[in-house]
């Protein structure tokens, strides 16, 4: 037997619950009532909830991160600190690409981007307002994170 199986237990034990099982194990685990009564949203939660509490949660820095995330998607400021992507050049540098025949100049700035006088929160953005389609703006724009080399 590993130290994982009793967890493993607990976790496959959910799928034969019923819903009200499932509630009674959330008011449990969260000492509150369920929040709804749909299955799936109990069981992922629940399965996060037990595991958190015997491995321990996100550590702090992790925390940042999907908060800060979390604000990016919803379109809130509420948080100093923007997230650094690795593949961002240097603030100021000029990213040419050209599209349909013409030269397009990008320019890196500390929290986005900015082209023809408008400002872009991400490189997607751009590509999406120069082709007027989706594209992950890293690969419009050749900024892929390389693969290395094997020796």
């Amino acid at each position: 037997m590993t130290t994982h199986e009793p967890i493993l237990a607990r976790l496959a034990a959910l799928k034969a619950m019923s819903v009200n099982e499932l509630k009674a194990e959330w008011q449990a685990l969260f000492d509150a009532p369920a929040p709804n009564n749909s299955r799936n949203f109990l069981e992922g939660r629940l399965a996060y909830r037990i595991q958190e509490l015997t491995y321990g949660g996100p550590d702090r820095e992790t925390r940042r991160m999907l908060d800060l995330l979390a604000d990016e998607v919803e379109g809130h400021t509420r948080r100093k600190h923007q997230i650094a992507d690795p593949r961002n050049p240097v603030v100021g540098t000029k990213l040419i690409r050209e599209w349909d025949g013409v030269a397009h100049t990008v320019t890196v700035l500390k929290d986005g981007f900015e082209w023809q006088g408008r400002k872009f929160k991400s490189l997607s953005a751009v590509a999406r307002a120069i082709t007027g389609t989706r594209w992950n703006g890293y690969r419009f724009f050749g900024l892929r994170e390389r693969k290395r080399s094997e020796p």
